[in-house]
């Protein structure tokens, strides 16, 4: 059904020319969604998991914890904010794959600083590089526009939102999911240690 969605949206009148421009046109509509489906996972995926994960980095105080919170969101924001437009002027020159490819490698720089984070400096770095290279949603609108019929960009543009939507539904799943599971598996083994403890006098 995708497959054959995707394929009258980069579908022109059939001449030699246009079939095989067809053919690229279908290739670059699935590699914007997959990229968009990509970025919005793993957006999704911190939703749950980043409070948690900056409350235990402030001694365990909620109500600090929810001001750097606050703090990160609107960097996030503003980065977006001020390098979409640097980013869709990098892709009117030097081409709208490449900035999407830098875009996706600076979004998995973003979860491994996440990963690997000591303290909320490098927890912040993190969200900068994260705000700055989300903002490519910006290219992924500009490449629908160069490779989709007029009359069929309205549909492409369409299918961007629904994937945007899906990656937000299965992301904070998913994130939720994983951190119930870490919790769990961190819980059993505190215990564990707790319980192999010598007893004291």
């Amino acid at each position: 059904m995708v497959s054959t969605f995707l394929t009258e949206l980069a579908q022109e009148p059939p001449t030699v020319e246009t079939a095989t421009r067809s053919k690229a046109s279908r290739a670059a509509l699935v590699f914007i969604f997959a990229t968009v489906l990509f970025d919005t996972l793993g957006f999704g995926i911190i939703i749950p998991v980043l409070p948690g994960l900056v409350v235990s980095l402030v001694q365990g105080d909620p109500a600090r914890g929810a001001e750097i919170f606050g703090l990160f969101g609107t960097t996030w924001a503003l980065m977006q904010f001020l390098f979409a437009p640097l980013l869709g002027a990098l892709s009117d020159r030097y081409g709208r794959r490449p900035v999407l490819i830098l875009s996706a490698f600076g979004l998995g720089i973003d979860y491994i600083i996440m990963a690997l984070a000591p303290n909320l400096t490098w927890l912040f770095i993190g969200r900068v590089v994260s705000g700055i290279t989300s903002a490519s949603f910006t290219v992924s609108f500009a490449y629908v526009a160069d490779t989709v019929p007029g009359e069929k960009r309205a549909g492409a543009y369409g299918m961007i939102g629904s994937v945007f939507g899906v990656g937000f539904i299965i992301g904070p799943l998913v994130g939720g999911l994983l951190a119930g599971i870490a919790h769990a598996t961190h819980s059993g083994a505190q215990q564990h240690s707790r319980s192999q403890a010598p007893p004291t006098d």
